[in-house]
């Protein structure tokens, strides 16, 4: 019985399709594919189902990502160092 060789994840050649299968959003997003179907299960990323497949909008995705972006606000940066009054 012959193992076959894991593949190592590509990156996308060119720019990401407006619509894009699971394989394809995996390469985008730099992920596993289990890690997007635990995703779709969870109901926390945007998907169509036509029939047996996923599809997803790149615009939604792109939605998506910029809604967990996780930053800090500038205002409430704490300093490295407290200044002293020496």
């Amino acid at each position: 019985m012959k193992r076959r060789k894991k593949a190592g994840r590509k990156p996308l050649a060119g720019p990401p399709p407006e619509v894009m299968d699971i394989k394809t959003l995996a390469q985008y997003l730099g992920m596993g594919r289990s890690k997007i179907y635990n995703l779709i299960r969870q109901k926390k990323i945007p998907a169509s189902r036509i029939g047996r497949q996923y599809r997803f909008s790149k615009p939604l995705i792109e939605q998506w990502l910029r809604e967990r972006l996780i930053t800090r606000p500038v205002d409430s940066e704490m300093p490295l160092f407290r200044q002293s009054g020496r």
